[in-house]
């Protein structure tokens, strides 16, 4: 029988054992599960998620450790969670990119207008869009619907500067294919 980490390296390397394996796992773990992982004893485990919680709560760190009703897990403090809105990429749905794409092409584009290219669904995606600050909505001077266009963080974070305008606004003629003109009878 192999020798398991703790008895090894002994029990004051337990903690940043149980940091390395919350963080890989990346989600709540019970106290069963980490000890399985460390191959110890519950109430070692138990002992030393307290000292690595104290640990971090004397940190100046952008993480803790907290206990949650699904486990322990090591996630950002909540002063940072602006951050996650400004740098963690949203999870879109295929609907919703859809909906930005026709919204990006056509800025500023009516609400309306939106609805009839899309569906009724665009209403929800709309409301997620706005929420995420990837669009912006504004009531329409001289009717009811909304006009809707892209905002600076909708080109942050995809890249993408004036030349999108610009393309969507050109009005150009392909040339035609060379294979095209041969296959034209004069």
């Amino acid at each position: 029988m192999t020798q398991s980490f703790v008895e090894s390296a002994g029990i004051a390397n337990l903690a940043p054992m149980i940091e390395a394996i919350l963080y890989l796992k990346g989600q709540p773990l019970t106290l069963t599960e980490i000890a399985e992982y460390a191959g110890c004893d519950r109430d070692l485990v138990q002992e030393a998620l307290l000292d690595l919680m104290d640990d971090y709560a004397h940190r100046n760190s952008a993480l803790e450790v907290v206990e949650s009703p699904g486990g322990y897990s090591l996630q950002l403090r909540s002063s940072f969670q602006d951050l996650i809105q400004n740098l963690v990429p949203a999870e879109l749905g295929t609907g919703a990119l859809r909906t930005l794409a026709a919204i990006a092409i056509k800025s500023p584009i009516l609400q309306t207008e939106l609805i009839e290219l899309r569906g009724s669904s665009a209403y929800q995606q709309v409301q997620e869009l706005v929420e995420l600050n990837l669009i912006r909505k504004r009531r329409q001077a001289d009717g009811r619907s909304f006009w809707l266009e892209v905002t600076n963080k909708f080109h942050q974070y995809f890249e993408i500067d004036d030349q999108l305008k610009m393309l969507a606004a050109a009005e150009f003629t392909p040339e035609p294919d060379a294979e095209d003109d041969q296959n034209e009878s004069p």
